[in-house]
């Protein structure tokens, strides 16, 4: 684990904090490595039902460490392969983790700390949260976001994200769907937790999570797949969830309490 980033674990919710406020939680290589180590285990088997991400100080992450910037001046492509797979990795990790994943936003959430924050489930961000993919402005390319981007906003509002970059404010971004949740208050760490805990206790309350393991499966799995093709992939995992434990029990309690179970 980091140094720059915290692990703590309440119940079926395990935290985690960037810790690098003095430079905004840069994501350097090493905070970027253990990030992924996290977000590969596979937490339901540990218990872990719901894994929410913040980040310490008065920013969620501002994006690129600048003195790793510098050094890829130099770089060689094989280099700057290596480079680009680590967050390749880090963002596959986290939109296949099978928890429930939130992440916490406030401040600055810019370039990689954006990709960051969205690839995540759900997004709560407070009301003085700025977000911005900012790559092309120093002729990067936000080439990995661009594969999840539009799972979550509308291919004309990721055109204007990636094309045409300037900071958007919370309730734009929630207006787009970049994020799901504003929350009201200043922006403090308890305020944001509070908020972060509410969605997961709703949700896990209410959702079995292996069903919302199989979803997240299913919504990646589909784009891209002809229609036909898609929907007998459907079919097929419809077929097998009937068989799972989860969904034996939830029929059974519905059918004998005419109300769906408690899962939590």
């Amino acid at each position: 684990m980091s140094e720059r980033l915290r692990e703590r674990r309440e119940g079926d919710l395990l935290w985690l904090t960037l810790d690098d406020p003095q430079r905004a939680n840069a994501l350097s290589p090493e905070l970027i490595e253990a990030l992924t180590a996290v977000y590969r285990r596979p937490l339901l088997e540990e218990g872990i039902r719901a894994i929410l991400l913040a980040g310490a100080g008065k920013h969620f992450s501002a994006g690129a460490d600048l003195a790793h910037l510098r050094s890829l001046k130099d770089a060689s492509l094989d280099d700057n392969r290596a480079d680009s797979k680590g967050l390749r990795d880090l963002f596959y990790a986290i939109l296949s983790q099978e928890a429930l994943t939130i992440s916490l936003v406030q401040g600055a959430c810019i370039a990689g700390g954006c990709g960051l924050a969205s690839a995540h489930d759900f997004v709560i961000a407070a009301a003085n949260a700025k977000f911005m993919y900012s790559e092309v402005k120093i002729g990067f390319v936000a080439a990995l976001v661009a594969t999840f981007l539009p799972l979550r906003v509308s291919g004309r509002d990721a055109r204007e994200l990636l094309l045409n970059p300037s900071l958007l404010g919370a309730e734009e971004a929630l207006r787009i769907g970049l994020i799901n949740r504003v929350h009201p208050g200043d922006g403090s760490a308890d305020q944001l937790a509070q908020a972060g805990e509410s969605l997961a206790s709703e949700i896990l309350a209410n959702a079995s999570s292996q069903s919302l393991a199989r979803t997240k499966r299913l919504m990646l799995s589909l784009p891209g797949h002809p229609l036909e093709d898609a929907l007998d992939h459907a079919a097929e995992q419809n077929a097998q969830a009937r068989l799972t434990e989860d969904c034996q029990r939830g029929i059974a309690h519905f059918l004998e309490h005419k109300t769906a179970p408690t899962w939590r």
